[in-house]
């Protein structure tokens, strides 16, 4: 008989999720951003920041967060948001999501990708909460605090990384009804058994 062994690595609507058992998978949320990137796992948090500028900061980028990444069981990025006033650098910023996206999918690493206002319901109950009330929020319910510059965005990358883990079947702490209809709109992978 042939185990599991891989996952489908494109992201869904629907929520599969597996169910908690055997050890915690390795999930890292990440806050892209061209120029102060918020990395988190369970019980941690880091920013990647640079000045440079172009095909340099992206390669820059890619291989300082594949250097968190790289024995993910899951990933799960902030989307874009849509609405933000001051675009300068959008293709930019896009070109990092496509890339850390690929370097997922060439890795066979899971991904999700979290909409600013679901990150924001999730760790607040509200979908409009400001980048300090996230930040609070994550010190409230997981006892993490984040300081100094990349605060926020830290803070985001932690709402993140605890979306996916209670995605998972995973939770790092209760949270609130209201708050878990964040996780309905979110592009999760699928996790589909293929045989070895």
């Amino acid at each position: 008989m042939s185990a599991p062994t891989l996952f489908d690595q494109t992201p869904a609507a629907g929520l599969t999720t597996r169910p908690a058992a055997g050890p915690t998978p390795l999930v890292i949320g990440l806050d892209l951003s061209l120029t102060c990137t918020g990395v988190a796992g369970p019980g941690w948090s880091a920013v990647i920041r640079t000045k440079t500028r172009g095909d340099h900061r992206l390669a820059y980028l890619v291989a300082e967060i594949a250097s968190y990444i790289k024995a993910a069981d899951m990933v799960v990025m902030e989307g874009p948001s849509y609405g933000h006033g001051a675009m300068a650098g959008h293709e930019e910023l896009a070109g990092l999501r496509v890339l850390v996206r690929m370097y997922c999918h060439r890795h066979r690493i899971p991904y999700g990708v979290v909409p600013p206002s679901s990150l924001k319901m999730f760790a607040t109950g509200r979908g409009n909460a400001t980048k300090g009330e996230v930040r609070s929020g994550v010190a409230d319910r997981y006892g993490h605090h984040t300081e100094g510059v990349g605060r926020y965005d830290q803070a985001d990358a932690y709402t993140a990384m605890a979306m996916g883990l209670h995605h998972l079947g995973y939770p790092l702490a209760d949270v609130p009804e209201r708050a878990l209809r964040a996780l309905d709109g979110c592009a999760w992978p699928e996790f589909v058994a293929v045989a070895a």
